[in-house]
C-alpha cells in the first residue's frame, strides 16, 4: 500500500489553511459591510468608524482569549520538563545506587594489590625492627688473649644501623605511583608502586589517597572522569611554598556539580570519610612539598594528572581550601 510522503506535514498544513480561510472571511466581511452599508447611504467615514468600534469591542475578547491559550501552553511545557528532568534525576540516582553495589559486591583487584603489598611492607618492618632491637651476647675474654686493637674487628651494637638508607624515590615512580596501576596486568604501575612504598612518607600518602578514591567510587565518583582545568606549575609551587586562598584558586579546577555534591554530602554525614579526607589533604600537602623542591615543571604538570592529585583537587575545592 503506497503511502502519501507528505502524510506528515498535515497539521501544520492545515493550521495554516485555517489561518488563511478565517483571514480571507475576515476581508470578505468587512468588504460585505461596507457593500451593505453604502447601499444605506452611510459615507466611507461611517463605514470606518463602525470598524473601529467592532474592534474594539471583539479585540480585548480575542486578546484575552489568546492570551489564555498560552499561559496554559506554557504550563503544559513547564509541566513536561519538570517530568523530564525527574525522569533524568531518578535514572542517575539509579545509576549511582548501581555502582555503589557493585563496588560493594566486588573489591577491586588493585585494591587487592595494594593490601598485599601493605601486608609484605609491614611484615617486613617488623623482621627488621626484630633484627635491629635484639640482644648480641657478650663476648668472655680469657686472661691469656690479647687485648684486641682499635682496628680489630669488632661486634656490631644493637643501636647500630651500618646499612645505608634507602634512596629518595624518583620523580617518575612517585608520580606513576599516585597515578595507581591501570589493570591488574599493569606490571611497571605495580613496579613504580612497590618501590615508591619503600619510602615511609610516599607510602602514608599512597595509602590516604587510596582510602579516599575507594570511598568516592562507592559514590560513583571516578577519577577518569574528571576533567579538571589544568593549572600552571608555578600556582602548584607557590601552593608548595605555603599560598593559600584565592592565589592558589586555580588549584580547584573541579567543575562536574554533581561529583562536588555527591562529595560534599558524604563528607557531612560520613565523619569516617571526612577524617580520612582531612588525612589524605594533610599528607599531600606535606609530600607534595619534598617532591616540588626536586621536580621540574614538565614533571608537576605529570604529577597534577594523577589520580590523587584529581581527588585533591576535588576534596580541596568541597574544603574550601582553594578559598
Amino acid at each position: 500500500m503506497a503511502t502519501n510522503p507528505r502524510a506528515g506535514h498535515r497539521p501544520r498544513l492545515a493550521g495554516e489553511g485555517v489561518a488563511f480561510g478565517l483571514s480571507f472571511l475576515w476581508l470578505g466581511l468587512i468588504v460585505a459591510a461596507m457593500v451593505v452599508l453604502d447601499r444605506r447611504g452611510l459615507s466611507i467615514s461611517d463605514i470606518l468608524g463602525l470598524v473601529v468600534v467592532a474592534l474594539a469591542v471583539f479585540l480585548p475578547v480575542a486578546l484575552i482569549w489568546v492570551a489564555v491559550l498560552v499561559l496554559k501552553a506554557a504550563r503544559a511545557m513547564r509541566d513536561d520538563a519538570a517530568r523530564l528532568q525527574s525522569t533524568v534525576e531518578g535514572m542517575r540516582r539509579a545509576w549511582i545506587r548501581e555502582q555503589q553495589a557493585a563496588g560493594l559486591a566486588l573489591k577491586p583487584s588493585v585494591e587487592e594489590k595494594l593490601d598485599e603489598i601493605a601486608a609484605a611492607q609491614r611484615a617486613a618492618e617488623d623482621r627488621m625492627a626484630m633484627f635491629t632491637t635484639r640482644r648480641n651476647l657478650p663476648f668472655t675474654v680469657s686472661p691469656n688473649t690479647p687485648p684486641e686493637g682499635p682496628d680489630d674487628n669488632q661486634p656490631t651494637l644493637a643501636l647500630d644501623n651500618p646499612e645505608p638508607a634507602p634512596e629518595p624515590v624518583r620523580p617518575a615512580d612517585f608520580i606513576r605511583a599516585l597515578n595507581f596501576p591501570e589493570t591488574e596486568h599493569d606490571e611497571e604501575g605495580f613496579a613504580a608502586l612497590r618501590r615508591a612504598m619503600e619510602d615511609h612518607g610516599t607510602a602514608m600518602l599512597i595509602h590516604a589517597a587510596q582510602s579516599v578514591l575507594t570511598v568516592l567510587a562507592q559514590e560513583g565518583i571516578y577519577m577518569d572522569d574528571l576533567r579538571p582545568d589544568r593549572a600552571r606549575p608555578e600556582i602548584w609551587r607557590a601552593f608548595a611554598l605555603g599560598a593559600r586562598g584565592p592565589e592558589v584558586a586555580a588549584l580547584g579546577g573541579i567543575r562536574d556539580r554533581s561529583s562536588l555534591a555527591l562529595t560534599y554530602a558524604r563528607m557531612r554525614s560520613d565523619p569516617g570519610f571526612r577524617e580520612a579526607a582531612h588525612h589524605f589533604l594533610r599528607t599531600f600537602d606535606r609530600r607534595f612539598v619534598a617532591f616540588e623542591a626536586a621536580a621540574s615543571d614538565g614533571e608537576i604538570a605529570q604529577f597534577a594528572e594523577t589520580r590523587s592529585a584529581r581527588a585533591f583537587m576535588l576534596l580541596g575545592r568541597v574544603t574550601g581550601i582553594f578559598g
